[in-house]
């Protein structure tokens, strides 16, 4: 026990270090936009969620070998991603009805060749 560094035991009265609450930064949320219009634009989809607090980025995915829309995309927000969520899902843009939910981490996917 002797050889071990400190760094390997609790320093303050048997207890180990608090993890980090306030001091830790928040992650943006990132959120799935689905069912979109495949005329909307992203200024169209970063004023709607705008309306709920800020928005980092936004994402339209196309097509890669036409360039044309596919329907969805992805929303980052610093602050009013959860509100964005439950006050715009199941609302219509362009005539369609949004899918918008938190989005989940995309899935390992073996290559191609």
């Amino acid at each position: 026990m002797e050889n071990i560094p400190h760094a390997f035991f609790p320093l303050n009265n048997n207890r180990w270090p608090e993890a980090a609450s306030e001091e830790t930064p928040t992650m943006p949320k990132r959120i799935y936009v689905g069912n979109l219009p495949f005329s909307a634009t992203e200024e169209e989809v970063r004023d709607l969620f705008g309306e709920f607090g800020s928005v980092t980025s936004v994402n339209l995915i196309t097509d890669r070998e036409t360039g044309r829309p596919r329907g969805f995309g992805f929303v980052e927000m610093d602050s009013g991603g959860d509100a964005a969520i439950q006050a715009l899902d199941q609302t219509t843009l362009g005539g369609r009805t949004l899918k918008i939910n938190e989005a989940r981490p995309r899935e390992e996917r073996r290559p191609r060749w």
